[in-house]
């Protein structure tokens, strides 16, 4: 790795019942390698709100830490991807996010929410309205460089193919635990090579040199 290469701010957004706290193996890890990290505790954090709210929760932190001439990338774990996407693609975050990536988020929704009448948990229900608006134009992720990491193990995201969506790459990882995806050493490497693919820009893409990780 070329330790002069730039590298974006990136931003961690974490899952249901989580906190910021739940990034700490992968932010030493990225901090080592050179990135520098930030998360936020998203609240509730217990699906009792809409996701929608959690995703505005991103923009005003956005908005306060990252001047408007900053670009940042964006990565979301299991609910965390849904919020940032939300960000993305009704909030202006495609005019700010560089690089985004989801850890075992549902975007095709997981029938283990249908274990809870909590919002938040309702809205990553298969075919729940809520998903079904983001996916219609689900390729407006195609402005950022997108990478979806999950793993064909994951008990949490039922079926773990939900993963899977028809943009940007598809990183395949046997991590034997949904929780494990934010620390696991194949999904850390996996994290750190998205974040050094190149930028997408109004010209096509933007090589970064000595990018390899």
């Amino acid at each position: 790795m070329n330790p002069s290469t730039p590298r974006n701010p990136i931003l961690l957004l974490h899952g249901i019942w989580d906190t910021g706290a739940i990034f700490r193996p992968m932010t030493r890890y990225l901090n080592n390698l050179g990135w520098e990290t930030h998360d936020l505790n998203l609240t509730p954090n217990n699906g009792d709100g809409c996701l929608k709210s959690l995703a505005q929760q991103v923009a005003e932190y956005a908005d306060r830490v990252f001047t408007p001439e900053t670009p940042f990338d964006l990565l979301g774990f299991s609910m965390g991807g849904i919020v940032g996407r939300y960000y993305l693609q009704r909030l202006g975050g495609l005019d700010r996010v560089q690089r985004f990536i989801s850890l075992s988020s549902p975007h095709g929704g997981t029938w283990v929410a249908y274990g809870s009448l909590r919002q938040g948990c309702m809205q990553m229900r298969p075919q729940h309205p809520f998903l079904r608006d983001l996916n219609q134009d689900i390729a407006t992720l195609d402005r950022v460089n997108f990478t979806s990491i999950w793993t064909p193990l994951d008990a949490m995201i039922l079926p773990a193919s939900s993963s899977q969506v028809p943009v940007g790459r598809d990183v395949k990882v046997w991590v034997p635990l949904h929780r494990d995806m934010v620390s696991h050493p194949q999904s850390l490497k996996a994290v750190a090579n998205a974040l050094v693919e190149p930028v997408k820009t109004e010209t096509g893409l933007q090589p970064l040199s000595g990018s390899s990780i």
